[in-house]
């Protein structure tokens, strides 16, 4: 079988560094708010090119607290719209609806799966106040149209950089082309702990300070509360794990990059669409597309080749937002009903992506 992810083998790559990292932190007696995250928080904050970062507990907590703090800075109120794709995971959505915001679903781009910018524009009304761009399965989503509505109607810009650590838009990383960023280190992602982790990357020095103490129970200084906050810190254990993984993440996307090429270069078959090749995706994911999608999923299940689906079930159309279930997105569940993502990693041997080449280019010859 040739998982989808193996990630024993991606953390076994990493050794002795991964190993000499946990047992520093057991050692100093010291798991939470210490030297670990201080250290992994600048080195990441110099690498996607902000001034700030604060580590949170995960991905979709950094998407809440930065809302969260727009709301206590009096940028954001109860009601106010925020624009975001159709075609996202859920989380994004839930960051919104969690904080009393209106989510305002705008279709993608067939060809990127990103949020398409020339239909955003019939979506804000006077009461938007942001757009939430996704860099969807590690493909850059920012591009002039969306630069030219921030600026024309004085909105937020807030990324969603769960999936694109390392990419980059015109010299700039993702998770720094906006006002703020939520980015992920789920163990899956690009750059992946051994647990749940995520940051807010931000140059805002006062949203900054409100993220940090809203993560800490709504407190700057020990047991005094400024806000009715929640508990979201990177731990010590994962910060150093990420600090270790950091240093190769350039790496270890290009190697990402060349099983991409390799895919687009050799999957040949009229029924399976390729994802566009684009030179700033970091590919998170390989997402093809196919209209016998569960066919092919179970034909590749059969010679050995494990597959997910990112994602089976729209956010509107799924039962925590039933209230939406009756709204017409075709482009997204076309996508919702046709995408299929191959093994993607950056330990995938050539034999492996030959192999996998192989198997669909022979769908249903054999």
């Amino acid at each position: 079988m040739i998982k989808f992810l193996d990630l024993k083998k991606i953390n076994d790559s990493f050794e002795p560094n991964l190993s000499q990292a946990v047992e520093r932190v057991l050692n100093s007696g010291w798991y939470l708010l210490g030297k670990e995250a201080l250290a992994f928080e600048q080195e990441y904050a110099e690498y996607i090119g902000v001034r700030h970062c604060i580590g949170v507990a995960n991905g979709l907590d950094a998407l809440r607290l930065i809302l969260r703090a727009y709301k206590e800075m009096g940028v954001l109120q109860e009601g106010d719209e925020v624009i975001v794709p159709a075609n996202t995971y859920i989380a994004s959505i839930l960051a919104i609806t969690d904080n009393h915001l209106e989510p305002v679903l705008v279709e993608p781009d067939i060809e990127t799966y990103n949020i398409d910018p020339s239909l955003i524009e019939e979506k804000i009304t006077e009461r938007t106040r942001a757009i939430m761009l996704v860099h969807l399965y590690g493909r850059n989503a920012m591009n002039p149209e969306i630069k030219r509505l921030v600026e024309k109607y004085d909105l937020m810009l807030i990324e969603d950089n769960a999936q694109a650590q390392g990419c980059c838009y015109e010299g700039k990383r993702t998770g720094s082309l906006g006002h703020a960023a939520g980015n992920s280190f789920y163990p899956g992602k690009n750059l992946g702990g051994l647990g749940d982790g995520g940051a807010v990357t931000t140059d805002d020095d006062e949203l900054a300070t409100t993220v940090r103490a809203l993560g800490n129970y709504g407190s700057s200084i020990k047991y005094t509360n400024d806000y009715q906050g929640l508990n979201s810190r990177l731990d010590e254990i994962q910060a150093a794990v990420l600090k270790v993984k950091l240093a190769r993440l350039n790496e270890d996307n290009q190697k990402r990059c060349d099983a991409a090429d390799f895919y687009i270069q050799h999957i040949k078959h009229p029924d399976v669409i390729l994802p566009q090749k684009d030179e700033a995706h970091v590919w998170h994911l390989f997402v093809i597309r196919c209209k016998d999608r569960d066919h092919l999923q179970a034909y590749l299940t059969e010679k050995g080749v494990q597959t997910l689906i990112h994602y089976p079930i729209p956010p509107h159309k799924q039962k925590a937002y039933a209230y939406l279930n009756d709204m017409n997105f075709p482009v997204t569940e076309e996508i919702h009903h046709r995408v299929l993502s191959l093994p993607m990693s950056q330990k995938l041997e050539q034999d492996e992506l030959f192999e996998i080449c192989s198997i669909v280019n022979n769908y249903n010859k054999i």
